[in-house]
């Protein structure tokens, strides 16, 4: 299993339900990676995509408390374990954890690759990503070559578990 998430220096990603920023490249990378893949989210998450509706092309599960949550095009699950019963249809490479925080939290000990596109700016913020660099699991596989919009640098890197998680 994967994950993907834009981060700043404090792997920060998100500021009342929102993304700390826009980066052109960073969507494009995004459809790229998961287009014709399965995710995994939060409701909230779900929520904060344009007119709150699934992401087409991909399988979309979202994990919500709310038991009365529909929404058509999505698998709507109330628990982790049901998360990953709906996702185990599919090859695990195939699969992408995309947010928000306590699902990263929930799910990072079963991936085994984060997809980072890691800016270098600090933002405020109220929603992070585990720290894969202070994570003795984890590894810097691939440091993306540094990329600029405007004043912002940010570059994508990819992370790889040291051992397995499946």
């Amino acid at each position: 299993m994967n994950c993907i998430a834009a981060v700043d220096r404090n792997w920060a990603i998100g500021l009342n339900g929102k993304l700390l920023v826009n980066i052109p490249a960073d969507m494009k990378y995004f459809r790229k990676m998961t287009d014709g893949k399965v995710l995994i989210m939060g409701r909230k998450t779900l929520e904060s995509f344009p007119k709150k509706q699934p992401l087409q092309r991909r399988v979309n599960i979202v994990l919500t408390r709310d038991v009365s949550f529909a929404v058509p095009g999505a698998i709507v699950v109330h628990s982790a374990e049901e998360a990953l019963e709906a996702a185990s249809a599919y090859p695990p490479e195939d699969v992408f954890v995309i947010g928000g925080g306590e699902i990263y939290r929930t799910f990072l000990p079963l991936c085994d690759t984060a997809y980072i596109t890691r800016v270098d700016y600090a933002y405020d913020a109220d929603t992070y990503f585990p720290n894969l660099d202070e994570d003795p699991a984890w590894e810097l596989r691939e440091e993306g070559d540094e990329q600029t919009l405007f004043d912002l640098v940010y570059a994508f890197d990819v992370y790889c578990r040291k051992i397995s998680a499946g």
